[in-house]
């Protein structure tokens, strides 16, 4: 069986300049639903542009690092980056 790759990932709305963090296997396909008003608390800022990926691996290591880009050391760290 193969196992799928989890990424984490940082979209911007257009619009509004809102920040939203996720991980998904399919990133074009989320944001795709993202920008379809599928996810009740993103349709609210349609568009939406994906400004960051990071592949992780298993899911459970995914959503650690997710929980950490929604922290302030995580914001902290997309500013450095020049992403946020």
């Amino acid at each position: 069986m193969e196992e799928k790759i989890f990424s984490v990932y940082v979209i911007r709305s257009i619009n509004t300049a809102k920040i939203y963090v996720g991980m998904a296997t399919d990133i074009q396909k989320r944001l795709n639903e993202h920008n379809a008003g599928k996810s009740k608390y993103t349709s609210s800022f349609i568009p939406w542009e994906l400004i960051y990926i990071e592949q992780i691996g298993n899911s459970q290591e995914c959503r650690k690092r997710e929980k950490y880009f929604k922290s302030a050391a995580g914001k902290k760290f997309l500013h450095k980056k020049e992403i946020l």
